[in-house]
């Protein structure tokens, strides 16, 4: 009976024992925890290189290091999730949505696998073309975090899906390179375009990635832009019909207003012959930028929702004609250092911030005192244009001569609504003769004037008592509006014609 007893309890007194004696010596009593965790990852991006023909899962993994001399134990580890594309996770053979106290032996690593599932044909704002989330590791209070990085929808992705920060140039020989894929294109980096014109095919929609990305060539910068060198050109052929859309690669609902998510078109220094018609760009640092001595020509182009200037015109030669721009968070149009402008039928509406709709000057400054600076002429002819807004003055004018010289700023504007008020009193009236002498057969609105539809919604069509009906003169070269409809012989002042 006792050596039965003895065998029944045997196990059970061994279990205790060995209990006892693991917890007397539990390792965990040294990890390291909290904030004096340092660990070291084995990459700082984890791309999912992959495109998505059918419904896209992939598997990447990367390690965890920990270099130290005990053994440590990490809070969590987890996706942040911004995106809404699910991510999914396994540390060392743990999976879950959030795994917590993962431990690494002292000079030793783990895994961390990541799973992404994208579906390419699913809506845009559900499957974007370029999925970024972060990898998230807590000690204490501490954060570390890897970059997930993956693409979704169906595209042509140029240069390539590895070319953040990278600059690319784009060469034909002088020949012509057709951007004409029933696919969107996006753009990956900053392209430079030399020795060729990229002729980009009605209804092409160009998403641009951007960000902030460094390089030895170009230090810190926005990424996410089109640059035509010297040798280069651009042309935005768009249609009435099928118009050409350049706009951010987050294509949430949160983001589809948000300015700043890429840098912009670059015409660069004296790169000619560039054309823009039936455009819409958006969601940029600035819509156009013209530098020194370039040449671009506007027809029937919208820029909008951009946290610097809509337009920007540095020494260089600007033709526009029934160009919508709006929704800037600097100088609307902004005209610097001189050159020459031609707009026509355009409107520009500057709410909402201390910017103007217009500025323009014939000098540039080198220095924060301006006292090394750089003279060139401005001609600048508006026509039947709307430069109006929510400041008392629309309009910013400095001539680095305070009108001595005629020649370095020859200003012309002639049936234009504008809005301007200080301009005509201060600086001992300089610019009292402005509606005498720059701005003939203008008319200088109020603020409670009728003029847009419904400006809250960003509708700039004409009021049905707007001030600017009919009181533009007639010119035979644009017969109608920015979206096609006939301008009679009293025309409307602005990109869109009012009909009754």
């Amino acid at each position: 009976m006792t050596s039965i007893r003895f065998s029944l309890w045997f196990p059970v007194l061994l279990g205790l024992g060995a209990f006892i004696f693991f917890s007397a010596c539990d390792p965990r009593e040294d990890y390291l925890t909290g904030d004096g965790i340092n660990i070291r990852f084995e990459i700082d991006t984890l791309r999912f290189d992959t495109v998505f023909t059918e419904l896209g899962s992939a598997t990447q993994f990367f390690k965890i290091y920990n270099e130290s001399d005990r053994a440590i134990q990490l809070d969590e580890i987890y996706v942040e999730g911004m995106t809404g594309v699910r991510f999914n996770i396994n540390v060392d053979g743990i999976p879950g949505g959030v795994v917590e106290d993962a431990v690494i032996w002292n000079n030793d690593s783990i895994y961390v696998f990541v799973e992404v599932n994208i579906d390419p044909d699913a809506p845009l704002s559900a499957s974007p073309f370029v999925v970024e989330d972060r990898l998230v590791v807590k000690t204490g209070n501490k954060e570390r975090s890897v970059v997930l990085e993956a693409w979704g929808q169906n595209a042509n992705y140029f240069p390539s899906r590895f070319n953040r920060g990278v600059p690319v140039v784009l060469s034909c020989d002088n020949a012509t390179i057709n951007w004409d894929s029933p696919l969107p294109y996006v753009i990956y980096g900053e392209i430079f375009i030399d020795e060729c014109l990229l002729e980009v095919a009605a209804g092409t929609h160009i998403y641009v990635h951007g960000g902030i990305a460094s390089n030895e060539l170009l230090g810190t910068f926005n990424d996410g832009f089109l640059y035509t060198l010297a040798n280069g050109r651009i042309h935005l052929a768009g249609t009435p019909d099928n118009p050409i859309t350049m706009e951010g690669d987050r294509l949430e609902a949160a983001f589809a207003d948000q300015p700043g998510q890429w840098l912009g078109l670059i015409i660069g220094r004296e790169s000619r012959g560039n054309l823009v018609e039936y455009t819409t760009i958006k969601n940029a640092i600035f819509g156009v930028y013209a530098d020194s001595a370039a040449e671009v020509t506007l027809r029937n182009v919208k820029i909008h929702t951009t946290a610097g200037s809509g337009l920007v015109g540095i020494h260089s030669e600007i033709t526009a004609s029934n160009c919508l721009i709006y929704d800037n968070a600097a100088n609307a149009v902004q005209l610097t250092h001189g050159g020459n402008y031609q707009f026509d039928f355009c409107t520009v509406a500057s709410y909402g911030v201390d910017a103007s709709a217009l500025a323009m000057t014939n000098f540039q400054c080198y220095n924060d005192d301006c006292s090394v600076n750089s003279l060139f002429p401005l001609n600048a002819q508006l026509t039947n244009c709307i430069f109006f807004g929510s400041r008392r003055d629309e309009i910013i004018i400095q001539d680095a001569t305070d009108r001595q010289q005629a020649a370095f700023f020859n200003l012309d504007m002639n049936h234009c609504l504008v809005k301007v008020d200080e301009l005509l009193t201060r600086n001992s009236v300089q610019y009292g003769d402005f509606f005498a002498t720059y701005c003939l057969n203008c008319f200088n609105g109020d603020q409670n004037d009728a003029l847009f539809l419904d400006r809250a919604v960003d509708d700039y069509h004409l009021d049905t008592l707007s001030v600017a009906q009919n009181r533009g003169i007639s010119l035979p070269a644009f017969p109608l509006d920015l979206e096609g409809t006939p301008r009679d012989e009293n025309p409307d002042i602005g990109c869109y014609e009012r009909i009754d």
